[in-house]
């Protein structure tokens, strides 16, 4: 059965153990009904195992161990279908690197009131990136900008990973055809979400580097994505 406002978030887990902990503290001391799923894709240096522990000690912490790293779309996917099959109203995704800042989650949830999906927007008023290079900045604007013109969307940030769903959202998408499994992924959900009409609204938030860690964004893989809004395009959703 579907509670309308239980709320799961997805936290995509690869090599994480210095950020898992810490992040899910931050995430319950801000939204302490949320639950929280760790998809970990098998991660050598022991990120599933710290998530089991987490898990075994807060009955809103669930894990969900995938058999190796296939990409951030298919954790994200796994994550989705976990969430859809257990009820759950509201469904979100962020990175556990603390790029995307927990302190956000409840104007989000707030907002999901009122739209069927909520964007954690770096291109709105209010919203911005921190310590990022001239370049950085450049891929990132001028693939958003350039993904909303073929596409056709208003949406200012196309390609940002922190977001909420109402189920319906997900369940209208069809989510074992979703095609792209890298950095497009995001451009592709945002896409069949609004073709199939659902109301989309963009809060601000200002997205840092990650704290520990190396970023696991290139060039390549933005370079990769904007060639993929093509197919995207022409898909006929």
């Amino acid at each position: 059965m579907t509670t309308d406002r239980r709320a799961l978030i997805c936290l995509p887990t690869y090599n994480e153990i210095d950020n898992l902990r810490p992040m899910v503290a931050a995430i319950r001391a801000v939204v302490p009904a949320v639950e929280i799923l760790v998809i970990d894709d098998n991660s050598p240096d022991g990120t599933g195992a710290l998530a089991d522990e987490l898990a075994a000690a807060d009955r809103q912490v669930h894990v969900l161990h995938r058999a190796g790293k296939e990409g951030l779309g298919k954790a994200y996917l796994a994550g989705f279908a976990w969430a859809l099959s257990r009820g759950y109203g509201l469904i979100m995704e962020m990175d556990c690197d603390f790029s995307h800042d927990p302190k956000y989650l409840p104007a989000m949830l707030a907002a999901a009131g009122q739209a069927d999906l909520v964007l954690g927007s770096r291109y709105v008023a209010g919203g911005g990136t921190v310590n990022w290079g001239l370049g950085r900045k450049l891929i990132s604007r001028g693939g958003s900008l350039y993904a909303r013109t073929i596409l056709g969307l208003s949406v200012r940030d196309l390609t940002g990973g922190f977001k909420c769903f109402r189920r319906e959202v997900l369940e209208a998408i069809d989510l074992p055809s979703v095609e792209c499994t890298g950095y497009a992924f995001q451009i592709e959900l945002t896409y069949r979400a609004s073709r199939k009409g659902f109301t989309v609204r963009e809060i601000p938030i200002v997205f840092a580097d990650r704290r520990v860690g190396h970023s696991k964004m290139s060039r390549r893989i933005v370079l990769e994505a904007i060639r993929k809004v093509w197919s995207i395009r022409l898909s006929g959703w």
